[in-house]
């Protein structure tokens, strides 16, 4: 008689939402999430759970203390400079100051709890600013030298390589050296904090992936790896490797 095994636990895993509206084609405002951020959190053995915004920090802890893992997503919008030290210029694209300041907030009590973070291209940005980095506000603008970072042909395919440095968190996820990736991004990673690391880098130099020196899973990636998993099937080991880590905490 063969035993049964039960299935792993699938620990709960927070993803923040991008927000629509109110504009002149939709009335009243509505959370969006594309389905593949969830479907990779599901295929790695996660449970995803979609955060709504909250300027409540005793909501922000609640949601913290039921989860065991944060992806932070990306979306069209940028990183208000004054986060870093700036003021606006030219190329800088649409602010959402509600969404930021709860993922920022989020973040930093998920930092604090040492709970499991991907951010995903805005939301790798992101943490690169929570950390006190700066940003480039737009490539074409600020780095001529650059090579196009948003591509025109299907998200679903990979547009150019990065070079995943050995010993890093990342390389554990998916390998070391080349890694085909999309890219649909205007902003990068200008300045990276000493408590983070580039653990990716463009062959034009912009930086790709950060992780933390610190912290047992902090990891961002500019592109996107949930739309990957087909084409690229090497990128479900970062869902894959964040989830186990999740798992551990237990919540």
């Amino acid at each position: 008689m063969k035993s049964l095994h039960a299935a792993p636990r699938r620990p709960n895993i927070a993803i923040t939402p991008d927000v629509a509206g109110p504009n002149a084609t939709l009335l009243l405002p509505r959370y969006e999430l594309r389905v593949a951020y969830a479907d990779a959190v599901l295929k790695a053995g996660g449970l995803p759970l979609v955060l709504p915004y909250s300027d409540d920090r005793s909501c922000i802890d609640a949601w913290l203390d039921r989860v065991s893992g944060v992806v932070f997503t990306g979306g069209a919008f940028d990183v208000p400079p004054p986060l870093y030290g700036e003021t606006p210029r030219e190329g800088l694209g649409e602010l959402k100051p509600t969404r930021t300041s709860f993922e920022l907030a989020l973040m930093r009590g998920a930092l604090t709890r040492k709970l499991p973070i991907l951010g995903i291209c805005g939301g790798m940005q992101l943490l690169n600013v929570a950390f006190g980095g700066t940003l480039v506000q737009d490539i074409e603008k600020e780095l001529p030298q650059a090579k196009p970072h948003q591509q025109s042909h299907d998200r679903t395919q990979p547009a150019h390589p990065v070079d995943v440095k050995d010993g890093t968190l990342l390389s554990d996820c998916v390998g070391r050296g080349q890694l085909m990736v999309n890219s649909t991004h205007h902003q990068c990673v200008k300045v990276v904090p000493s408590e983070l690391t580039a653990a990716a880098v463009a062959p034009d130099g912009v930086v790709e992936a950060i992780e933390s020196k610190d912290h047992p899973f902090v990891l961002g990636v500019q592109w996107h790896p949930e739309l990957l998993i087909e084409t690229v099937p090497t990128q479900l080991g970062i869902f894959r490797a964040f989830v186990s880590r999740a798992r551990d905490r237990r919540h």
